[in-house]
């Protein structure tokens, strides 16, 4: 028998579809397969040759599986082309591979970075080891384009070179010419008659620029800026009344040399619409009254777009208070156009109620999940409770251990009755570690570590740490707070401390103070925002006596005696209703404390208070307002301890003035402190322009006011002391960051003055 030889070969798509009109010159005729050979196999494993194949060996052979074996390779992408041969009952499949990419590189790229870019390359299926293939090339330089454009930066220009080495590889470079970014030259809106122009682009993010548009970019063109902006007038007409309020067109015209952008906006304000009526239909449970004391929509007013999504958002939340997590509440105008009024019918279905089935906690790398539930009111396998939620949310948030705090609602797929609660948390440095290692002549050496952890691994325990190990002062402070030292959150705090001083050490026999003692206290939650505090300590002080030592010290000693022990009392009551612990927009915080030696060589009673508050006056600008009192007195007639005195002055209370030098000194005049304190303090808040809603950064402008004063002092207006000044706070890594430079407009000679202060993991 003669020996059949047939031969065909089908390169790329042209190939393909050359063979679907040369069927009949490729023909062979169908025969068993005896054997399967591939050839041209450099890195990809034959196997997944042979699984592509559409015949295995023992199967009959046509021109249709030849057909569909080359589409199922080429379909791999692994491969630049594929031939099949028949040599008699052998079907040789032969392949060349498509070159790998060994590396990506990026030449003259400024504005992203190389990992961000080889992101959005894998994206698009372009990375290191797998197939080069030019069309994917070709859609990443596009990419690259618009992700550039997305920039403002229309002309860049992207260029990508490949370069075979050796071992069928390539490398890619991506070489860019970035050139300016476009600016807005300009910004016109046509078309408004209710409100002047001026008004309109003052509500836009984007602008032709001005003095500080080299740190805002506010002049950089962004579609998505601008879409923000054109929805940020849509509900300002909306929030007054102009109901069919339309946005007609948008045009964006970019120069020749793609640096110059001219917006044209053209809206139809349509006409202003009165709420004629708000009624309520559909399934309020029968509490119909109680949901109509939330509509904050009022009859006779021009329509309020902001008014109907807040009567809709407080539904919603009031319909969750009761259990249903999936009600729906519509509010649907009916619009008179003849009298320009509009009838709002709120439409309420509060569906289902729900329970919680499982509460997920996500984020919390450190931070262990008891450490979360423990302050959650709603509880898993309970009714679903709108009030607890929030209530849980809030207490997660004031722990102080998070940036954000989020809760989503998220549904049981097959199950109608069940919510899941998934908790996302994002977690900020909770501790503060310093080191220092100094020399002088006077000092000689000197070590100062500090330790401050609030979340200490994780636990939720605070612990504290301070060594000082200088001439002139040696400080050992250890205090430690468990806030769940019961089940019930009882928290308890144990602190024990020893400070020496002595001012002047490099002159022989000079004077030292020496304080030392430890206590115990414990907290006791006697509602969701109020806290009592009790405890005890046991305090010892010497004044060892030497040159130079402040009479203040000298008549004390003298009067209560030296050394002095003191067995003191605390009593305490706190109150927190802030939003959060680290950046509060609303809400008050409260603190009143007293302190009662009832033993030992001292005896006083001391007092202090404390009251916060956070005012949202818009979404950005935050006003807050401190203020602190202080009062001590001595019983059984016995001085006031000096070392219990208040102190002012520096960052946390008045600022311009260095740190705790207000108020009363001695003959020598050394600041002693006083009996009797006052601190008021005023703050406004705005993000740094520029940085968005940016909460973690923020400026504001302040006012302090105080002093301090002797027992035997009568506080004052005019000894007041008062400073104005503006600040920076920033959530850095290190801890909250607040920097000041402030004005004292109100003096005395004297006064030490400090215009720029700052300092680490300070409110106010």
């Amino acid at each position: 028998m003669k020996k059949q030889f047939n031969r065909f070969r089908l390169r790329g798509s042209v190939a393909l579809v050359a063979l679907a009109f040369a069927a009949n010159a490729w023909a062979v005729n169908p025969f068993p397969v005896s054997d399967i050979r591939v050839e041209g196999l450099q890195r990809v494993e034959a196997g997944t040759v042979f699984a592509s194949l559409p015949f295995r060996v023992g199967d009959t052979y046509n021109d249709e599986k030849g057909s569909a074996a080359i589409r199922a390779l080429f379909a791999l992408g692994l491969f630049k082309d594929v031939r099949l041969e028949v040599n008699g009952n052998v079907v040789v499949v032969i392949v060349e591979e498509r070159p790998t990419i060994a590396n990506v590189e990026f030449v003259g790229t400024k504005e992203f970075d190389k990992e961000a870019l080889q992101k959005m390359l894998r994206e698009v299926g372009l990375a290191e080891g797998r197939p080069y293939d030019k069309a994917l090339a070709d859609r990443a330089e596009q990419e690259l384009k618009r992700q550039y454009i997305n920039r403002s930066l229309y002309g860049a220009e992207v260029v990508t070179t490949v370069t075979p080495i050796e071992r069928n590889r390539v490398n890619l470079t991506f070489t860019v010419t970035e050139g300016d970014t476009a600016k807005i030259k300009e910004l016109s809106i046509v078309g408004n008659k209710a409100f002047s122009e001026s008004t309109l682009l003052g509500l836009f993010s984007q602008d032709t620029g001005g003095w500080l548009s080299w740190y805002t970019k506010s002049n950089n063109y962004s579609r998505a800026k601008l879409n923000a902006d054109l929805e940020a007038m849509r509900s300002y007409y909306l929030a007054r009344g102009y109901l069919e309020f339309r946005i007609d067109s948008t045009q964006v015209a970019i120069s020749p040399n793609k640096q110059d952008i001219s917006i044209t906006v053209n809206i139809t304000e349509g006409e202003r619409f009165v709420v004629s009526s708000v009624a309520l239909e559909g399934n309020y449970l029968g509490k119909d009254d109680e949901f109509k004391s939330l509509v904050t929509i009022k009859p006779g007013k021009p329509f309020n777009a902001d008014d109907v999504a807040e009567t809709t958002r407080v539904f919603t939340e009031n319909f969750g208070n009761y259990g249903f997590a999936f009600a729906r509440v519509e509010a649907r105008p009916e619009v008179d156009r003849v009298n320009n009024r509009v009838a709002l019918v709120l439409q309420a279905d509060p569906s289902r109620r729900a329970y919680i089935r499982r509460i997920n906690i996500s984020g919390n790398d450190r931070t262990r999940d008891e450490v979360i539930r423990r302050e959650f009111r709603q509880f898993e396998a309970s009714w679903y409770d709108g009030t607890k939620i929030r209530l849980s949310r809030d207490r997660v948030d004031r722990l102080g251990y998070f940036t954000g705090v989020n809760i989503d609602t998220a549904e049981i797929p097959g199950v109608n009755d069940q919510v899941d609660l998934n908790v996302s948390v994002v977690e900020k440095p909770t501790g503060s570690i310093s080191l220092g290692l100094g020399f002088s002549t006077a000092d000689r050496v000197a070590l100062t570590i500090g330790m401050k952890q609030e979340n200490a691994f994780g636990s939720g325990n605070y612990l504290g740490v301070e060594l000082n190990t200088s001439k002139y002062n040696t400080v050992l402070v250890l205090n430690t707070t468990d806030p769940y030292y019961t089940k019930d959150g009882i928290s308890r705090t144990l602190d024990a401390y020893y400070r020496s001083s002595q001012p002047y050490a490099n002159q022989g026999g000079a004077y030292q103070l020496v304080t030392a003692g430890m206590g115990i206290r414990f907290g006791v939650p006697f509602s969701e925002k109020d806290t009592v505090f009790f405890g005890a300590a046991l305090e010892r002080m010497d004044i060892k006596n030497g040159t130079n030592i402040p009479a203040y010290y000298l008549q004390y000693a003298e009067e209560v005696g030296n050394p002095s022990n003191t067995l003191p009392l605390t009593i305490g009551w706190s109150s927190d209703t802030k939003d959060s612990a680290l950046i509060p927009t609303r809400g008050t915080f409260q603190r009143f404390n007293t302190e009662w030696g009832v033993a030992g060589d001292a005896r006083y009673l001391k007092a202090y208070y404390q009251f916060q508050y956070y005012l949202p006056i818009t979404r950005d600008f935050t006003a807050a307002f401190n203020s602190e009192f202080g009062w001590g007195t001595g019983l059984s007639g016995k001085p006031f301890p000096v070392f219990k005195n208040f102190y002012a002055g520096g960052q946390g209370s008045v600022r311009g003035f260095d740190q705790n030098t207000l108020g009363p000194r001695d003959v020598t005049g050394s600041f002693v402190g006083g009996a009797k304190k006052l601190v008021l303090n005023a703050e406004a808040y705005l993000p740094v322009p520029g940085s968005g809603n940016d909460r973690t950064l923020r400026m504001y402008a302040f006012t302090d006011v105080g002093n301090v004063w002797g027992a035997t002092e009568q506080p004052t207006t005019d000894s007041l002391r008062a400073s104005a000044g503006i600040g920076l706070s920033w959530i850095s890594p290190l801890g909250p960051l607040r920097i000041a430079y402030a004005y004292p407009f109100r003096t005395q000679p004297g006064d030490r003055i400090q215009n720029f202060q700052f300092q680490i993991g300070s409110s106010f």
